[in-house]
This record gives structure tokens, sequence and C-alpha cells, in this order.
């Protein structure tokens, strides 16, 4: 993981900095291997060091890799870190600004004293992470695969009468039983009209006969998110929400099969938009085609009408078209795709044939 630590260094060569302080829990995993809640990271030109309390002096000594030292705080956390700066002679020294609020940026130049300039990296070492290595590829399918075993359980507990609040309370536990570490963000159902909603909060709305079911969730497993989308249907569907879901199935596979390293990220949300927009819905496909997918659940890149990304090989998004109609119901399918050999691979396996049970 030493090469990890010699990208931030050669940032540092490009900004002249001799020294980077790192406070964003997923690049201070990324980097040094700690998943604790509370630590300061700083990188030298030669030499790292995590700082930490009490609480975590145990596990960090445990879980930090090669070439980063475990500094134990005995006063506060800046005041270890300037006292690290003024015994390396540090003067130049960076900071996440897009991981600091305003109050900590003042603690940082108020308590700081010994290095002579702060320098903002914006969100170069956020950007370190956009192409995964093999170990990481590896963490995310195991992970992927963890949540299409939630769906085939889950498939198996759905029925009229249940709250959607039950529902996502049975994916939790499902995850949780089958060796995740919990879920990678708020577990989305939406059943009936509420489909609708692309974010729809859980509530105490029942699942009626008719109804389609959005079901977007993601698990955490060895440090690494997955993130999928199914809808399926509690007995037979209008023939309007037929329709959708296979306009929708269309526009998401048309998207996996343009998919290349090298091509403008902005070229993939094309490929399906415009087969939604030429259906009619246009409209009603409000949020991008996809996002990236790692250590956190929304990463680069950004596969979007705007996005100036470009897909290369190591890159690990959802793909994630979706048709929403209000007071109607809608339909999301969303698979995880990394970017290997120049081809996508389609990590997810779940079925994407209409579901009705």
């Amino acid at each position: 993981m030493k090469e990890r630590l010699d990208r931030v260094r050669k940032i540092m060569a490009e900004k002249a900095l001799d020294g980077v302080i790192v406070t964003g829990r997923a690049n201070t995993f990324y980097l040094s291997g700690f998943t604790g809640s509370t630590s300061y990271l700083l990188i030298g030109r030669t030499d790292a060091w995590l700082v930490v309390d009490f609480r975590y002096t145990i596990q960090a000594k445990g879980q930090v890799r090669e070439g980063i030292e475990v500094v134990e705080l005995k006063e506060s956390f800046l005041a270890t870190l300037d006292r690290i700066i003024a015994e390396e002679g540090m003067k130049s020294v960076g900071f996440e600004d897009n991981n600091l609020s305003y109050s900590e940026y003042e603690r940082f130049r108020s308590k700081l004293t010994h290095a002579g300039k702060l320098v903002a990296v914006g969100n170069e070492i956020d950007m370190l992470r956009i192409r995964k290595d093999e170990e990481e590829i590896e963490a995310i399918a195991e992970a992927v695969k963890l949540g299409d075993r939630v769906f085939e359980q889950v498939l198996r507990v759905i029925k009229p009468g249940m709250k959607e609040t039950e529902l996502a309370a049975e994916i939790e536990y499902q995850m949780r039983k089958l060796g995740a570490s919990g879920p990678s963000f708020a577990t989305i159902v939406g059943a009936g009209p509420r489909s609708a909603m692309c974010h729809a909060s859980p509530s105490e709305n029942t699942i009626k006969p008719g109804d389609a079911v959005v079901l977007d969730f993601g698990v955490i497993y060895r440090n690494y998110c997955s993130d999928m989308t199914r809808t399926i249907f509690i007995g037979e569907p209008c023939e309007e929400m037929k329709k959708i879901y296979r306009i929708v199935k269309e526009a998401q596979q048309a998207a996996l099969d343009c998919l290349a390293s090298g091509m403008p990220a902005r070229d993939a949300d094309k490929v399906a938009r415009d087969i939604i927009s030429r259906a009619g819905y246009g409209p009603n496909f409000g949020h991008s085609l996809g996002h990236g997918v790692g250590i956190e659940i929304h990463e680069e890149p950004r596969l979007s009408e705007k996005s100036d990304d470009i897909l290369l090989d190591g890159m690990v998004f959802s793909v994630e078209p979706g048709i929403y109609v209000e007071g109607l119901g809608g339909v999301r399918i969303e698979d995880l795709v990394v970017l290997t050999g120049g081809k996508p691979r389609d990590l997810t396996g779940s079925t994407k044939d209409m579901i009705v049970l």
C-alpha cells in the first residue's frame, strides 16, 4: 500500500508541500487501513503519522499499513500534529478543504503555529480513489454478491399488507445475517404511488395488490459498498407500468452495452436518456444515470449529462435509469459495473426480468 502514499507525495511535490493532513474518513482508511471514527493522518515527504486518542491506539496499531507510525495524543490532536510539524520542519502543509468545516479550518490556523502556510488540496486525494485496484474490485464484487443474496431472501417474504418499514427492516436484517457490517446507505422502499419518489424513505404505507415496489439498498462488506435497485410487482401491474418497466430495462441494457474505457461518462447517460425520451418519458427521468461506488456509496465518476469524467479501467459505478410518474408509480433498475480490459463487467447477478409476486 506504499504506492498509495507515494501518489499523495506526488501531489505534494506538484504543490511544493512538506506535508498533508488527511481528515476524511474514507481517505484515511484508503491510505492507512485504519477504520476508526476519529484520527488525523499526517503524510510527510518520507514518513507518515496517524494521530489517535487512547480509545483507538490498540486498534490503530493492528490496522495501519507499513510506513505509518501510530501516535497517541497527549494533549490534543492539533497540539500533537503541531509538534510533529515542528520536529519535521514542515513549512507548507496541505489540508482537505472539502472535508473540513470553516470552524475546523479556523482551529487549524490558530493551533498549527509551526505550519508556515496551510494549502487547500481540494478533492485531489479523493480522486486517487476513482480507479480501484484488484483488491478493491474483489471486495466490491463480494459486497454485490451479498446484496444479490439479500434480494433473493427478501423476495420470499414480501406480501400484501406488509408495511414499507417492515420490508426495509427485513432487508437490513438479512444483510447482517449474511455477513454485512451494515447498510451502505439508508434503505429505500417505495410501494404503489410512493414508488414514484426516487428516494422514498420507508413509511407506514402498506403494500397492496398491483403495486410496484422499488427496493434500493446496499451493504458494507470488508469496508466497501454495494448498491442495487430492483422494481418488483405485487400481483399483475397495469399496462402502463408494464410499458414503463420495459422501457427502463431497455434503457439500462443499452447503457451497459455501450460502455467502454475511454468514453465520456455523459455519453452513457445520453444513451439511456434518449431511449426514455423517445418513449415520451424524458421529464420523468430526473436524476443521472449513475455514480461511482467504493469505500463511500457516492464517489467519482459521475455519469450525468453535465459530467466531464472519462470512463477508464478500474472505475466501479452504478447504471440506474428510472421513470417516475406522480400518482402512478416508478421503476428503477440498477446494477454495479466495473470497467476492465476496456469493457464493462456487470457485478450484479439478480435477474432484471419483470418479477410479479
